[in-house]
């Protein structure tokens, strides 16, 4: 078998275990895995834009991640006209400040080079009485804006703008974040470079958990308006109901997949889109560039490529597509969690999804993506029919059958280990791999 019709095959038994579901369960679940599978895949692509091309070990995801969540409700969520009038005045003033002390501390940085030693001491004042300035700006701004009515509002909210632009501003977001990352830790050796991206990581996810004034944190901002359609009002909607009925569906029902297809729908064109503009920079000649530097960066410098600049480029454009998919997530849940954004646990399965489709191909991180969130999903429904199964012999009531069905969501993890090492085992460079050009 060719690898082309290996690569369709696999793809196909993946939309035909969807489709298992789809019968087995219900379609709506079905569609409820397409969509994060999707969005899954989306994130595998940006992992596998920095480690498949350049090979950066980027753990910090989910801080990418987050700030397309933070873009999503900084695009949609409508201003809240009270808190602006509290303290809108004194954030932006803090803002300010805190732009001008980042000036006025790499102004003197720069021109005391001369003064040996006492460079440090210069900077360190300079950026310390614009930090104290700030804070006395901003601090009193923040308390106004988190007393009005903070069961509701306590925050500025955004723009109240339809939340699709977000997607773009996610990006934007992340872009942004990743080029001052970049700037400060991409020099690191690469086990740096991942305790370095994991640690901003977590500073940005708490400094989204924590300051309300901005996402109101652990409140969480619900009620974010939807791109597609509600099911209330398809329900109410005579020509939706009188559709339903003529093609033998429950009207609920045929309410809640018809959003979730216009989701996916959405999606799709959006990971399709990112799948081909990922495909035609790995066979152009700065995707050959980008391997060659990954391959052996000591050559490659040696050849006159700018390896640091090149990393950097690498890492800003993975970053962007994570922050994409980081407001698509949002714009699905419908509604803002920081809490819920778990760098180790959930970077750790992105980077499976890398490893299993094949590190390097944009292919293989879409199926990886497919394949990871289906088991991690479906691994508890399968570990209660197999313990269900393996226990159907013993009494209802006895002790071990109910301890091994209680234990069926702990699958999870036991299915995770179980795929990477089948995988890792049969196909070590992953079920599609990268082909070299």
């Amino acid at each position: 078998m060719t690898g082309a019709k290996r690569n369709l095959v696999m793809f196909g038994l993946m939309g035909a275990l969807l489709t298992l579901v789809g019968f087995t369960q219900s379609w709506d679940v079905s569609l409820a895995l397409l969509n994060m599978c999707i969005i899954s895949a989306i994130m595998a692509l940006g992992v596998n834009i920095q480690w498949g091309y350049a090979g950066l070990f980027n753990v910090g995801t989910m801080g990418f991640a987050a700030l397309g969540g933070l873009a999503a409700i900084l695009v949609s969520v409508p201003p809240v006209t009270k808190a602006w009038t509290a303290g809108g005045v004194g954030i932006l003033g803090g803002v300010v400040a805190a732009l001008v002390t980042i000036i006025a501390g790499l102004t003197t940085w720069r021109r005391t080079a001369h003064l040996g030693r006492r460079r440090y001491w210069l900077t360190g004042i300079v950026v310390l009485v614009g930090y104290v300035i700030m804070r006395a700006i901003i601090d009193p701004a923040v308390e106004a804006i988190e007393s009005v009515d903070p069961s509701k509002t306590g925050f500025l909210g955004g723009l109240g703008m339809p939340i699709i632009f977000s997607w773009f501003v996610g990006g934007i977001f992340a872009a942004g974040a990743a080029w001052v990352v970049g700037k400060i830790s991409l020099g690191l050796r690469s086990d740096y470079l991942a305790i370095a991206t994991l640690g901003i990581s977590e500073i940005i996810i708490y400094f989204l958990k924590f300051e309300d004034w901005l996402t109101r944190g652990v409140k969480n901002v619900n009620g974010l308006v939807r791109p597609v359609p509600y099911e209330v009002d398809l329900n109410q909607s005579m020509a939706f109901q009188e559709w339903a009925t003529g093609v033998g569906f429950e009207v609920a029902t045929a309410a809640s997949i018809t959003v979730k297809l216009c989701y996916a729908g959405l999606f799709s064109v959006v990971l399709l889109v990112v799948l081909y503009l990922s495909e035609v920079a790995l066979r152009s000649p700065w995707g050959r560039m980008m391997r060659a530097i990954r391959d052996n960066e000591t050559a490659a410098a040696a050849m006159g490529k700018n390896v640091t600049s090149r990393h950097l480029q690498v890492f800003i454009l993975g970053s962007a597509v994570v922050g994409i998919a980081g407001a698509m997530l949002t714009t699905l849940d419908g509604q803002f969690n920081p809490p819920t954004y778990q760098p180790l646990r959930f970077t750790f399965l992105i980077w499976v999804m890398v490893i299993i489709g094949g590190s390097g191909n944009n292919w293989g991180a879409v199926l990886g993506g497919f394949i990871i969130w289906f088991f991690w999903i479906e691994a508890e429904p399968i570990g209660l029919w197999l313990m269900g199964a393996l226990t159907s012999g013993m009494a209802p009531d006895h002790w071990l059958r109910l301890h091994l069905i209680e234990s069926a969501a702990h699958m999870r993890l036991l299915t995770m280990g179980l795929v990477l090492l089948l995988v890792l085992r049969f196909a070590p460079r992953g079920l599609i791999p990268e082909v070299k050009r």
